[in-house]
């Protein structure tokens, strides 16, 4: 698809005019164009990552209480040997085959520790129902651990669940909204544990990119190089740009990290097509670029409609002798099944891309020939296995 502009003529005075014309023309056009760069340029700190300077993943296992009712069952085994446990560490001795308690219910502890996190730091617990409780709605978490991944413990959880959701009701009257099973206690664990990285060991600053791409690796390299006015970054593969300390003779790793992160470069963003064929979602990069392609797309709807009429009548005698005679006659109908097929065969629609068509006269020209998204994902497929496509297809 082609579109052809109409181009406006003037006519100037003097070539000073003309001069001051073409000048205002540029002073107009020249913060679209700054903008379309600046829509590509992004911060190092957006793209990148530290390698070493990351978060950590932490799990506990707890008892929450002060439900109404809506704890575990008995059939929860787990839960009673727990609370029995617990009631044991405070000097009191029960039996757990006796104990019959819907107040308490199991739950599993979620969180995340930041880098740098000190001992009394504060972070946020996510609080999940392991049995079968109805509801965590009005708990109270009691103290329990968050281990790490070497089963240290690493944070104490405790106090209030907060939840998005509840569950009221019961039986077929019984209304839910959101997860009544799920709650977050903000803020209501405490870092115990020193877990914060020693930058001053550093002798070289890794940047992982969260989208591995030699190019864009690369650039970055060069943006830091030339910031800095001497080789201090080398780009290793695709995925990693390391930047020497000593040479980058900044104040301090944090300095350096920081200067680092506030580099702006322009990002080369690979043509990628994502297509998910169970719901029909299509993404499609604005890199994208197609060959010369003609797309035929048509439609051939086929029915088959069977009904039922009723003939006539049949008769059946029921204990009569060899001539008819005696017993009882039953008259039932005769329906004889009518099947009818249709057949639609609608016209075929056309569609032509040019050399260096993009994603958006693709789009245009699908949607003008009626597809829907079912339709784009085959059609897609097939431009793609034509080869004409310069694109990396990913069906999900």
């Amino acid at each position: 698809m082609k579109f052809k502009a109409a181009i406006p003529h003037f006519r100037f005075r003097s070539v000073a005019a003309f001069i001051a014309a073409f000048g205002a023309m540029l002073t107009l056009l020249t913060p679209l164009a700054n903008a379309d760069e600046s829509n590509r340029r992004v911060l190092v700190r957006d793209i990148t990552s530290i390698e070493g300077v990351r978060d950590n993943l932490l799990v506990g296992y707890g008892l929450v209480v002060g439900l109404r009712g809506t704890g575990d069952t008995q059939q929860t085994i787990f839960t009673v040997q727990t609370l029995a446990n617990a009631m044991q560490k405070m000097g009191v001795l029960i039996t757990p085959s006796t104990v019959v308690v819907k107040n308490v219910a199991a739950v599993f502890l979620t969180a995340s520790l930041p880098p740098f996190s000190r001992p009394g730091s504060k972070l946020d617990v996510t609080v999940s129902s392991v049995g079968d409780a109805r509801s965590l709605e009005g708990g109270v978490l009691l103290m329990s651990g968050l281990h790490g991944p070497d089963g240290q413990v690493y944070a104490e959880a405790q106090g209030p669940l907060v939840l998005g959701g509840y569950s009221a009701g019961g039986g077929a009257n019984r209304k839910e909204v959101n997860a009544a099973n799920v709650g977050l206690i903000p803020q209501g664990a405490m870092v115990e544990r020193d877990t914060s990285v020693d930058l001053s060991g550093f002798k070289t600053v890794s940047l992982l990119l969260r989208n591995p791409d030699f190019t864009t690796a690369t650039e970055i390299a060069s943006v830091v190089n030339q910031d800095f006015g001497k080789t201090v970054a080398s780009a290793l593969d695709s995925s990693r740009v390391d930047i020497n300390v000593a040479d980058a003779s900044a104040k301090s790793v944090s300095a350096l990290i920081s200067r680092v992160q506030n580099l702006m470069l322009q990002v080369h963003t690979p043509a990628k097509i994502i297509i998910n064929e169970r719901t029909g979602t299509i993404v499609m990069g604005g890199d994208v670029k197609l060959s010369p392609v003609s797309v035929i797309h048509g439609s051939l709807s086929i029915q088959v409609v069977t009904n039922y009429e009723v003939a006539g009548d049949s008769v059946n005698s029921i204990g009569a002798d060899k001539n008819g005679k005696g017993g009882q006659t039953n008259i039932q109908p005769v329906v004889i099944p009518q099947t009818d097929v249709s057949a639609t065969d609608d016209a075929a629609q056309t569609m032509r891309l040019d050399e260096g068509a993009n994603v958006e006269e693709l789009v245009k020209g699908l949607h003008a020939i009626g597809t829907t998204a079912h339709d784009v994902v085959a059609i897609l497929q097939a431009i793609r296995a034509e080869g004409g496509m310069q694109a990396d297809l990913e069906v999900q």
